[in-house]
């Protein structure tokens, strides 16, 4: 396998980490609005909460995102 073989597949490997971000906050909003259908007094409470994990689900997605275009165009 040459070298621009085996950075193309490393960058679609990366690329996985950016769909998983994004299973990854539409489970947190999901599971927040569910719970705030159950019980709407805790729901502005928790509120702060489902968005830092969501910041941090996209954080690891744009990091994913960041190591597969290195792998792409800055590592030859």
């Amino acid at each position: 396998m040459d070298h621009s073989s085996a950075a193309y597949l490393g960058a679609g490997i990366a690329a996985i980490g950016m769909g998983a971000a994004a299973i990854g906050v539409g489970l947190i909003f999901g599971n927040f609005l569910s719970g705030a259908l159950r019980n709407p007094s805790a729901a502005d409470s928790q509120f702060g909460r489902a968005f830092i994990g969501a910041a941090l689900a996209e954080g690891l997605g744009i990091f994913a995102f960041l190591v597969a275009i290195l792998l792409l165009f800055v590592v030859k």
